[in-house]
């Protein structure tokens, strides 16, 4: 298991119902302290006060710049009802395959969304409903940043989430429910070393993504009071039949024992 699972912590700003401006200095990420380290005090934090009203539901269609994607769909199957996201092996095809390791070691099966923040984003990865840290099957992956491929964290788009530095992304990945294009590259800055990178969008259950960010929050969850109150269960993520050929060769099938006489 690694050390710490990479989630996304980039200041967000936000009005009621979409975010606001923030500053110019490139979003950065720390790592969450695994659970059952000295620092989980995080995932214990008393629930803050939620007597303020929820925030609207997101704020329409998804946006209609973003362009057309080619590669695999996922289905994720929550309690809330499903999702289904269109994923880019063209633009980001590091990121792509590298999901696909965790949803086809079913890494996700049985997790939640443990990070919402109201008009901005939700958050799924490796964390589960009491709180707990899930080992990386995959283990430590240096994935390069495919950050400038001309994909933008808009709204309806797919980003995935990292630590500290480009190459570290982990399991886990959020969903933008606002314009979130400040978490982009700094164009100051050359190379893929800031922003964090979009690989996919959602093509199915956008009104199911708006209601989970419309949920209460202040459970469970490696950042302290944005885990919903009630956990919002991933059951499974799964590829959409048709639309992804695994490359890698099935494992040769054994020949028939010989039956003794």
């Amino acid at each position: 298991m690694r050390k710490a699972i990479f989630i996304l912590t980039a200041m967000l700003c936000l009005e009621t119902g979409a975010a606001a401006a923030q500053d110019q200095a490139p979003a950065t990420a720390t790592q969450a302290a695994p659970a059952g380290s000295s620092s989980d005090s995080v995932t214990n934090a008393a629930p803050p006060d939620n007597s303020a009203p929820a925030p609207p539901p997101g704020p329409g269609p998804i946006d209609p710049f973003i362009p057309d994607m080619t590669g695999p769909q996922l289905l994720i199957a929550t309690s809330m009802g499903d999702i289904t996201l269109q994923l880019d092996a063209v633009r980001a095809p590091k990121s792509v395959e590298h999901v696909l390791t965790y949803v086809k070691a079913r890494h996700y099966d049985g997790t939640v969304f443990y990070r919402v923040v109201p008009g901005a984003l939700i958050q799924m990865g490796s964390w589960d409903a009491k709180g707990q840290g899930r080992a990386d099957p995959v283990g430590i992956k240096r994935v390069p940043l495919e950050v400038k491929n001309g994909l933008s964290n808009v709204r309806g788009t797919v980003g995935l989430a990292r630590g500290e530095e480009p190459d570290s992304a982990g399991a886990d990945f959020f969903i933008n429910v606002g314009d979130e294009s400040p978490l982009d590259a700094a164009k100051d800055v050359p190379g893929n070393t800031t922003g964090y990178a979009v690989f996919g969008k959602v093509i199915g259950g956008l009104s199911v993504v708006d209601a989970i960010n419309h949920v209460k929050t202040g459970g469970l969850g490696p950042m302290e009071g944005q885990a919903p109150l009630v956990p919002v269960l991933i059951s499974k993520v799964t590829i959409v039949p048709g639309t992804y050929t695994d490359p890698t060769p099935a494992p040769a099938a054994k020949p028939a024992a010989k039956k003794k006489k």
